[in-house]
């Protein structure tokens, strides 16, 4: 039975307010002004004028590192990677020891599927600032992303072992992430004690909630994976995948017409999303169960990733 995880992909931490190194003391107050500027636009969300600001700054001191660390970060928020890298090699280039454009770069390379890159940061990030938890819990994702899923848990476990009180409020995503993590290890039963200290810590997750539910799905508790999908879509009603995978859940339990319902839901709404494909397995798969086909071959289709 195919039931698809949802994954944080470090959202959380993309979003952390920008660190600016120490300015040098040779900055001019113009340079410095507009890297402030474009810092304060950046926490606003104005990351386009943000980079403005900071390309300014940059023409009147071309050294300035917290410019390019920062103007790094803005161009990841606008899904410029590329371009992100060349800020941070320039500003690690200027400073070999700016850990944030270490954290900065292996974001971008994160997001551009560059995995081992990703690590490669992390690790010279980890080495030379070894109780930042964010670096351990980016490196968990990355290890992940490649099926390294032990030493993800332990990248993971590093991270709750250093991540200070001011920051707690990650500790809710750092166990859904490790629970992902048991989930590839097919660890069903670490995976649901994880989401659910993700879900005790965070009673709004839906993530956590949707993903609890694959994990009692797969651990053959349809009812409780039942009650976990219904909370996650309570939660985000957008959420297609939840539609499906209860209506899998109903349907094993006998429910035929309320997973008749479902799956009609998410077919629905994954033709306005345009995802035609998606849409057309969930009707071919409605049309084997209103034939009352047997669970192997409801199987045999439920295994494609449609999601």
């Amino acid at each position: 039975m195919f039931c698809q995880v949802l994954l944080i992909f470090l959202s959380v931490l993309v979003y952390t307010q920008p660190c600016v190194a120490q300015p040098l003391q040779t900055t001019s107050s113009t340079a410095q002004e507009l890297l402030h500027q474009g810092i304060t636009k950046m926490l606003h969300g104005e990351n386009a004028a943000a980079i403005k600001d900071l390309t300014q700054a940059i023409a009147i001191q071309d050294n300035l590192t917290s410019a390019y660390s920062n103007r790094c970060l803005a161009y990841i928020y606008l899904a410029q990677y590329q371009t992100a890298i060349a800020d941070c090699d320039r500003a690690i280039e200027l400073n070999p020891n700016h850990t944030e454009a270490y954290l900065h770069r292996g974001l971008a390379h994160y997001r551009l599927g560059n995995y081992q890159a990703a690590i490669v940061n992390y690790n010279y990030l980890i080495k030379h600032k070894p109780y930042d938890f964010r670096a351990y819990y980016n490196r968990g994702i990355a290890l992940s992303a490649i099926g390294h899923y032990e030493s993800a848990i332990a990248s993971y476990n590093q991270a709750l072992s250093q991540i200070p009180y001011q920051v707690r409020f990650f500790v809710a995503d750092i166990y859904n992430d490790r629970g992902l993590a048991y989930f590839g290890l097919q660890n069903y039963e670490g995976a649901i004690a994880d989401f659910s200290l993700a879900i005790r810590l965070n009673g709004n997750d839906a993530r956590a909630y949707y993903n609890r539910g694959c994990a009692c799905q797969q651990h053959g508790d349809e009812h409780n994976a039942i009650n976990d999908f219904t909370q996650s879509l309570r939660l985000n009603p957008a959420n297609i995948a939840a539609y499906v995978n209860r209506g899998l859940a109903r349907y094993q339990l006998g429910y035929q017409q309320a997973a008749i319902a479902d799956l009609q839901k998410a077919s629905q709404g994954y033709l306005r999303q345009g995802k035609t494909a998606a849409s057309q397995k969930i009707l071919k798969l409605l049309r084997k169960i209103q034939l009352n086909t047997n669970e192997s071959q409801i199987a045999s289709i439920t295994d494609c990733k449609v999601i």
